[in-house]
């Protein structure tokens, strides 16, 4: 199993366990779209927060709406600032994750993700358990690094 080791960064706070990741339009939407015979917008490269917190996988709105890829639910989502019997309800989106490396390269193919709007904080997604579940993750703080294997 390949390892990804990566700096925490000096101010672990704004950065932490951050890692770029492409995510683009779901294996079935791509078939569809060639298909219809329209053009599949090529993957973005993004800044992902690694959030055990989060059980699902979320990305900023501003990039599910550069790729064009439209609303497939809604999930209710559960937050340290929401009630218990009151769920912020989310915006699902079908999207592909690929987590790359030298020596292998890791495809979600359709993978539900709930929209966010994060990328003032310099992120443009948070890594959840739906994705880590797949992965090993180990954060060293004292060393000031995190490793992600897949």
């Amino acid at each position: 199993m390949p390892h990804l080791t990566f700096n925490l960064g000096p101010n672990l706070a704004p950065t932490g366990p951050v890692m770029n990741i492409f995510v683009g339009v779901s294996q079935p939407r791509a078939i569809a779209l060639r298909g219809a015979g329209h053009p599949i917008p090529p993957p973005a490269l993004i800044r992902g927060l690694i959030d055990t917190g989060a059980s699902c996988t979320s990305v900023d709105l501003t990039i599910l709406n550069q790729l064009g890829i439209p609303i497939s639910g809604t999930a209710p989502v559960h937050t340290p600032s929401t009630q218990a019997n009151q769920p912020h309800i989310a915006n699902l989106y079908d999207v592909s994750i690929v987590l790359t490396h030298p020596l292998i390269t890791r495809t979600f193919n359709a993978v539900p993700v709930t929209e966010s709007q994060i990328n003032h904080q310099g992120i443009q997604a948070l890594i959840g358990r739906d994705i880590l579940a797949w992965c090993l993750f180990s954060y060293d703080g004292s060393a000031g690094i995190f490793t992600l294997a897949f």
